[in-house]
């Protein structure tokens, strides 16, 4: 096992140093820019070159020679769909243990935006904490705080104040591993980021006093270590969350309403108006919130979601299960989409290297070269993946 030096600082654990030989370099990238990331190893901080591989904050690598030659597989990964609006998703970042869902208090709380940011977080394969900023400058907080527990079941949902310090001990003391904190421009997220770390590392703005919205202030992604363990990944805000795959996210997101639909009369109920509906007796007894289910199908209804009927009970995806998850970096290049199992594609990747090599896979070449060749062959192969031609690569 490598010397993990100051990359205990960073997350390191032993699960982590079982992917790493003892001659390798092993880093964790904490910066990505345009090919060029920032990475820490046992002793240094590097500027390296991303090579091949479509990184991201949080990702652990070996490094050699200023270039990521090996990136290990993502233990968890928060995706969401891109905002140019095709069919393609953003990965947010990688291997953490914890999501930070940042809304702040001073003003209306979206319990539909929460909905939709704790189905992205469940889907990753983190735990979810739902973190309520500026208590001292709300109103109704304990009204506001058992209106979001209704809607997180499975999470912690904590009031805190950056400023006063209110309830930071708790968050601090319940962190474990590597958080991320998303949510939306304004909701303090910087400044939670900067009470944590402990010092003034990250820059903060005030939000627009006309209406009320927050400036862009983070413009990327940065991993930070905590004096207290673990290390924290801040983000720009999020003005919208499109979930991409996130069937499961959005079944553990509404728990309350999957176990209700276990009750329904028939098994592809979509909690409308059929006879016999176990969600809508909810909502007619006041049990559920008609807004909840309304959200509920509204987020089953949109595209890229790997979709199912409503209370149409499915297999969890293999993350679920304890394999390693996809990793979307290499599977949406490669095979144009996120294969349903990752040992399937592991084992694409593996052949196609060491059948045609890596330049193979990212050269391409004209149409009849060896890249083409390799496209053609895995198509044949490996049909389930429908890779796409060597010019995609």
């Amino acid at each position: 096992m490598p010397d993990p030096g100051q990359l205990v600082q960073y997350g390191w654990t032993e699960a982590v140093s079982e992917s790493f030989t003892h001659d390798s370099t092993p880093a964790r990238i904490t910066r990505v820019d345009r090919g060029i990331c920032d990475a820490i190893t046992s002793g240094d901080q590097l500027r390296v070159r991303s090579g091949w591989f479509d990184l991201c904050t949080g990702d652990w690598v070996t490094v050699a020679d200023g270039t990521v030659v090996d990136l290990v597989p993502r233990r968890t990964a928060i995706m969401r769909a891109a905002v140019t609006g095709r069919a393609e998703s953003q990965l947010l970042a990688a291997n953490v243990d914890a999501v930070g869902i940042v809304t702040a208090l001073d003003g209306e709380v979206d319990l539909g935006r929460i909905e939709r940011m704790l189905a992205l977080a469940w889907e990753s394969g983190a735990q979810p904490i739902v973190i309520l900023t500026k208590s001292d400058a709300a109103e109704h907080v304990v009204d506001t705080v058992a209106a979001v527990q209704a809607i997180a079941p499975g999470c912690s949902v904590l009031a805190i104040s950056a400023v006063t310090g209110d309830a930071l001990d708790i968050l601090t003391a319940m962190l474990d591993g590597t958080i991320v904190l998303i949510g939306p421009s304004g909701a303090g997220k910087s400044t939670l980021a900067n009470a944590l770390i402990g010092a003034e590392v990250l820059a903060t703005n005030a939000v627009r006093t006309v209406d009320g919205k927050g400036r862009h202030t983070t413009v990327h992604r940065e991993l930070f270590p905590l004096p207290s363990g673990g290390a924290l990944i801040d983000t720009p805000g999020l003005r919208g969350i499109g979930l991409w795959d996130a069937a499961d996210g959005i079944e553990l997101a509404f728990r309350d309403i999957e176990s209700l639909a276990e009750q329904c009369r028939f098994g592809d109920c979509r909690h409308d108006a059929e006879p016999g509906c176990g969600v809508l007796a909810a909502v007619e007894s006041g049990e559920l919130k008609e807004r909840r289910v309304a959200s509920y199908r509204e987020l089953l209804s949109r595209p890229g979601l790997g979709h199912r009927q409503p209370g149409r009970r499915q297999p969890r995806a293999a993350r679920r299960d304890g394999a390693p998850p996809a990793r979307p970096g290499y599977e949406e290049r490669v095979c144009g989409q996120r294969p349903s199992n990752q040992h399937q594609a592991d084992w694409c990747r593996v052949e196609m290297r060491r059948s045609y090599g890596m330049d193979a896979l990212v050269g391409g070449g004209p149409r009849g070269g060896a890249g083409y060749r390799a496209a053609f062959d895995a198509r044949i192969l490996f049909r389930p993946f429908v890779l796409r031609t060597a010019r995609s690569f």
